[in-house]
């Protein structure tokens, strides 16, 4: 592995990667997000977009990014469906343990333990299983985006199979896991560096970094970025 990866968190579970091609990735394109920083709200430059599942804080802005910036999307089939119904003609359907070749990128879908509906017109659109991505770069660097989740067993096999160098993984609770499920899902994953999401965005969201912390004091070597929204980490 070599040369550089920038990974922006953008708050919640946004997070903007910019890859050793220079290919610009979005994770949950929420950027409406109250976390957001003003000048990450309106991106000069987006080639591809990955939603893990259709609630209106991940889904986010794709619709409006993807015909912009003639972004791909790589959804689940039934967000993948509901975007082309939106107009989305990049859009590329796929489902858990498929693997997509976009642009010199490897886009592995993967489990999630939570829910999935769009919200439309005052009822919920069924949007398909939620998931998560692991994103193989150009370099070798591999990037787990988790989702929103639970902790569930299968991220051994996740850990086993794809070897993430990088994990980003939700610890606020209440909606997804919290702190102590979170420090598990490290231990299964074997990862050794991650940076937190889907935290303090509302009061709801309360689990924190520290608390992290704490519950991973008996793994040697984990590194966690902390970053403030706006702030970026290279590897």
């Amino acid at each position: 592995m070599s040369g550089q990866v920038t990974v922006t968190w953008l708050g919640h579970a946004a997070f903007r990667v910019v890859s050793l091609g220079d290919r610009v990735i979005l994770f949950d394109p929420w950027l409406d997000n109250p976390k957001c920083p003003p000048q990450w709200k309106n991106l000069d430059r987006v080639d591809l977009i990955l939603p893990t599942h259709g609630h209106f804080d991940h889904l986010g802005n794709t619709v409006e990014l993807a015909k912009k910036h003639n972004a791909k999307v790589v959804a689940i089939y039934e967000i993948s469906v509901w975007l082309e119904s939106k107009g989305v003609s990049t859009v590329i359907g796929a489902n858990k343990g498929g693997t997509v070749e976009v642009d010199g990128l490897r886009v592995t879908m993967v489990s999630a333990d939570h829910s999935s509906g769009i919200a439309e017109g005052g009822s919920v659109v069924y949007g398909g299983d939620p998931v998560g991505f692991v994103v193989q770069l150009e370099n070798g660097f591999r990037i787990y985006h988790a989702g929103d989740t639970n902790v569930f067993g299968d991220m051994r096999l996740i850990g086993r199979l794809y070897r993430p160098d990088l994990a980003l993984l939700p610890i606020g609770g209440h909606f997804t896991m919290g702190p102590l499920e979170a420090a598990e899902a490290i231990r299964l994953l074997g990862v050794s560096r991650v940076i937190p999401m889907h935290y303090g965005t509302f009061p709801l969201l309360a689990g924190t970094p520290d608390q992290l912390r704490e519950f991973t004091r008996d793994i040697p070597g984990l590194q966690i970025y902390a970053l403030q929204p706006g702030e970026s980490v290279t590897f």
